[in-house]
Order: structure tokens, then sequence, then C-alpha cells
């Protein structure tokens, strides 16, 4: 079992939490607004949406790695801390791109 390294600083771009997962009118987004406000996370309050994506990985175990010519990709999944508290398996995914020790948010579904 391993973790995400670097995960207490990762980075999350505030668009994408607010503009982009909780917003189902965002035509890009695939159906995931569905998937995250079942459990209580919105727009509105779309700080509840990125402590949970940053305490992800800080609670679950990496389920999948991968290297490409962009850097290192993870896949961190289950046990996302929502507001209803029911805690669906969620997944998130993550990269540390070549030549930075940076972790940056990528997506989650």
């Amino acid at each position: 079992m391993s973790w995400l390294p670097n995960a207490a600083e990762a980075q999350i771009d505030a668009t994408k939490i607010q503009d982009y997962l909780p917003n189902a009118g965002n035509p890009q987004n695939g159906g995931k607004a569905i998937r995250f406000t079942q459990y209580g996370f919105n727009r509105a309050n779309w700080q509840s949406l990125a402590a949970a994506l940053q305490g992800h990985p800080l609670a679950n175990p990496v389920a999948s790695e991968t290297t490409s010519a962009h850097g290192t990709k993870y896949v961190v999944a289950c046990n996302l801390q929502s507001p209803d508290q029911r805690n669906p398996c969620r997944t998130s995914v993550w990269i540390i791109e070549n030549g930075s020790n940076i972790l940056r948010f990528v997506t989650a579904y």
C-alpha cells in the first residue's frame, strides 16, 4: 500500500471545484455534478468539496500510478468525506508533472 507523495501540500485549482465538478450546467463535467450533489456538495458551498478532496489522499492509499511524458499520475479511491456523512467511495486523480514536486488535483468522479 502506498500513499500519495506530498499530499498535505497538494494544490487544487478553485475553478475546478467551483465551476466544474458541482456544476450541472457545465457541459464538460459528464454528469459528475449529479454524483457530488447527491451527497450534499454544491456550488454555493464549494469549500466543503475542496476540503473533502484535499483530505481524500490523506485518508486513502494510492489505487494506481502511471507515468507518462507529462509526469506521474496517481489515482486515489474510496471514502470521500461528504456533508451528509454517507462518505461515498469516489475516485480522485492527481499528478506530479515532470521536473516538479508539486502535487496537483486533476479531477474526481
